[in-house]
């Protein structure tokens, strides 16, 4: 391990970060979403440019506040993919046993955002040791 880490999860203060910027991506998506949308722009349309703005918005807030280094581009916007289809998957298994779709929603959301931190964590903001 190394010096300052806690093992695979990291410390305590970077989850706590982690789930900080999360709740400010969130705000910044929703609200994006919301501003389009009340200025006339189509639904489908707004959610794409939201999401896309918020891929990106949600690159610096996770690097510069809950990780605080620099990670892969390249890899934060393939952990987004992988994490909308392994959000995917979760909502149609969830659903198969829970009748609500706003619960089987939310507990989708809580289970992908404990993958996307390991993944954040350990595959796109790692720190890289030198060979």
């Amino acid at each position: 391990m190394r010096p300052g880490s806690m093992g695979i999860v990291g410390s305590a203060s970077q989850f706590i970060r982690y789930y900080q910027a999360g709740i400010l991506n969130t705000a910044f998506g929703y609200g994006l979403v919301a501003l389009l949308l009340a200025v006339g722009v189509n639904v489908y349309i707004a959610q794409f440019l939201a999401h896309t703005a918020g891929v990106a918005f949600n690159y610096f807030t996770y690097s510069r506040h809950a990780f605080r280094t620099e990670g892969s581009v390249k890899r934060f916007i393939l952990s987004y993919v992988g994490n909308y289809l392994i959000g995917l998957a979760a909502l149609a298994t969830m659903l198969q046993f829970i009748q609500s779709p706003y619960l089987a929603g939310l507990l989708v959301v809580i289970f992908v955002s404990f993958i996307n931190y390991f993944v954040l964590k350990h595959l796109v903001f790692a720190e890289r040791r030198a060979t």
